[in-house]
């Protein structure tokens, strides 16, 4: 099974309202593990850098002002991901500003039902409890001490993380172990439901235990 975790970071919260996607990555999982292969690129958004948006992700202007625009990597994005289920903490909020930048371009948007929200997962295994992506790599002693600000790229590397805490841990053999349990389970009740087997000893074993108590001095079931 393949895989796209993806994080975006931007200007804002608000897609439609201006706000543009700065920063963009995806990392590829097949069996719910990385493979190592990553899409990753800083973007300039064409467009001032709010100071609020700044203190999330440290992304100033100047740095993003000879970075590719959304439109010169949205192909190759497009590409790397291809028809891989999506793994997104919050997927409305990065699908939304992925789908408007999408959408600049007159290119085919991301269908919500393509993704897989960990968030929403989180919030339904842990009712009540932080879901935040920090609260989580707490939660599954995930190391996330290199994530002093909001990065893309780091943040979907430990969404990969924590999404196979979510789905089940690192128990790889778990699904394996279950189908052994399950075949087990199976052949145990053919055993109880199989029909007994005769167990009337023949004349030639009579005749030899016959000849064996024959042989016995005092026997105590002959007294």
């Amino acid at each position: 099974m393949r895989e796209i975790v993806i994080d975006t970071e931007t200007t804002g919260l608000d897609p439609r309202g201006g706000d543009r996607v700065v920063e963009i990555a995806a990392v590829e999982l097949l069996n719910h593990l990385p493979t190592g292969r990553v899409f990753h690129h800083y973007l300039n958004p064409e467009r001032d850098m709010p100071a609020g948006a700044f203190a999330v992700h440290g992304l100033s202007s100047e740095f993003l002002a000879d970075k590719p625009r959304f439109a010169e990597v949205a192909e190759p994005f497009m590409g790397f991901i291809e028809d891989a289920r999506l793994v997104i903490h919050n997927a409305d909020f990065d699908l939304g500003f992925i789908n408007v930048e999408l959408g600049r371009l007159s290119l085919p948007v991301l269908e919500r039902r393509r993704a897989v929200d960990t968030l929403a997962l989180a919030r339904q295994k842990f009712p009540g409890a932080q879901a935040s992506l920090d609260a989580l790599c707490r939660r599954f002693a995930i190391d996330n001490s290199g994530r002093t600000r909001h990065g893309a790229l780091l943040d979907a590397e430990l969404l990969s993380e924590v999404y196979l805490e979510l789905i089940g841990g690192r128990q790889a053999g778990f699904d394996l172990a279950a189908g052994h349990r399950g075949e087990q389970a199976a052949t145990e009740a053919a055993r109880r439901h199989r029909p007994a087997r005769p167990h009337a000893p023949s004349a030639d074993e009579l005749a030899a235990h016959a000849a064996l108590i024959a042989r016995l001095k005092d026997a105590l079931w002959l007294a």
